[in-house]
């Protein structure tokens, strides 16, 4: 897909999500929504969800896709390094990805974006896979950070 499709089609996920969360909502809803819709609609995409921390401990769902690590190990992984630098992370090859966590092998290439909540406390973390290689690149980094925010829009903590 080129670039100025890519775009586009964030903007109307987007704009199609600000529709459907729009009203107050539980995160974990409001998590599954945005799987539900960006999987099927980014033909990229191998596996898209969310990682929650509760506690130190990085607990997937929800999410589309395969079968995923039900928890991620405490001390590596990408999502882990999204956690520890605070910042979006695309990975162009998780094989050259110190420490990657290879929850499916078709898995070729991983972006994570931090979420946070309105105290500025990172909650989770969306993780989307490809099976393809270098699929990702700041078109996407900044259509799924936008998405990111729309989520955070009218939330409260889920328990």
């Amino acid at each position: 897909m080129d670039a100025k499709r890519k775009e586009e089609r964030y903007r109307r996920i987007a704009d199609q999500l600000e529709e459907l969360l729009k009203k107050d909502g539980d995160t974990i809803s409001r998590m599954a929504t945005i799987a539900a819709v960006l999987h099927p609609k980014m033909p990229h995409f191998f596996w898209t969800g969310f990682y929650r921390l509760m506690g130190n401990d990085l607990i997937a769902g929800p999410y589309q896709g395969p079968v995923a690590c039900q928890m991620l190990d405490r001390s590596k992984g990408v999502c882990r390094a999204c956690l520890d630098r605070c910042e979006s992370i695309i990975v162009p090859d998780v094989e050259a990805f110190p420490g990657h966590i290879p929850c499916d092998s078709r898995s070729k290439s991983e972006i994570v974006i931090p979420v946070y909540d309105r105290n500025g406390n990172i909650t989770a973390v969306l993780d989307v896979d490809s099976d393809r290689l270098n699929a990702f690149d700041e078109i996407d980094q900044k259509g799924l950070e936008r998405i990111i925010g729309v989520m955070n829009a009218g939330t409260h903590t889920a328990s």
